[in-house]
């Protein structure tokens, strides 16, 4: 162990930055599962009865051809990541009122009160993976090469939620309805969003518009190991491209209200 590692004062601020980060998401998750009997199995239980309903919607009753098969596969790949941005965005709106106090009487980078919430959801993202990974045993679904890119999606995700939630976090502290109208968007974005289908079941007109919506793809990313067709690197680039658009806006967001953000609290 280094002497660094034992005198905090003595690490880099990149190296204070991150072991403070770790602490407060390391604290979310010991509270969110030590008040709950099901702990861990909340992360994945929302998500699966989700899917559930999807499936039994679009197979079972209407018989309608949506997506691909295993289909139930082609829902989860799409529907966890979801979780993680829908979870990410919401929990942002109060990132700086829960904690009001703390906020204000600590030292500590303010942007880590925001991505403490995104990376908690992450973490909660990758420990339901293991739930995806078995369905897609289960149902016989096919792997290919292209599963290599799920790190990629998952990196372009984690942009892209930070970007959004570090606009909406501290926008939500002067327009209190704002948290109410985020919810509404995220139920609008839900249905905008390549989950329940695929970007080929849209008719093809709309094809160029839905790239423009970054989740498209980053979902294609995250399919694309079960179900190659879903790989269009035309919507990749222009994903990337709007992830790393919007951390730029949201960190000067940011830090052009921090100010304001501390005395309104």
């Amino acid at each position: 162990m280094s002497y660094a590692d034992t005198h905090p004062l003595q690490r880099t601020p990149w190296a204070r930055y991150r072991h403070s980060l770790w602490l407060l998401t390391t604290r979310d998750l010991k509270v969110r599962y030590s008040t709950s009997a099901l702990g861990y199995l909340w992360s994945v239980l929302d998500p699966l009865v989700m899917a559930g309903i999807y499936w039994f919607v679009f197979t079972q009753v209407f018989q309608r051809p949506v997506g691909t098969e295993p289909y139930i596969v082609f829902l989860l790949s799409a529907l966890l990541p979801w979780m993680w941005f829908n979870g990410a965005v919401s929990d942002s709106t109060r990132a700086f009122l829960k904690d009001a106090k703390l906020v204000r009487s600590t030292k500590i980078p303010r942007t880590i009160w925001v991505n403490r919430i995104v990376l908690s959801k992450g973490i909660e993202f990758l420990l339901s993976l293991p739930v995806l990974a078995l369905f897609a045993i289960v149902f016989g679904a096919t792997v290919g090469w292209e599963l290599l890119l799920f790190p990629l999606a998952i990196l372009l995700q984690a942009i892209l939620t930070v970007g959004v939630a570090l606009i909406v976090a501290p926008l939500v502290v002067f327009f209190r309805d704002l948290e109410r109208a985020v919810k509404l968007i995220l139920r609008f974005l839900f249905y905008a969003s390549p989950i329940i289908y695929g970007v080929s079941n849209l008719p093809s007109e709309l094809h160029i518009w839905a790239a423009f919506n970054p989740l498209s793809g980053i979902f294609g990313l995250y399919r694309a190991g079960f179900f190659p067709d879903e790989l269009d690197w035309f919507n990749v680039v222009i994903a990337a491209l709007m992830s790393v658009a919007l951390l730029a806006v949201g960190l000067l967001v940011f830090r052009g209200s921090v100010r304001q953000v501390l005395k309104e609290i």
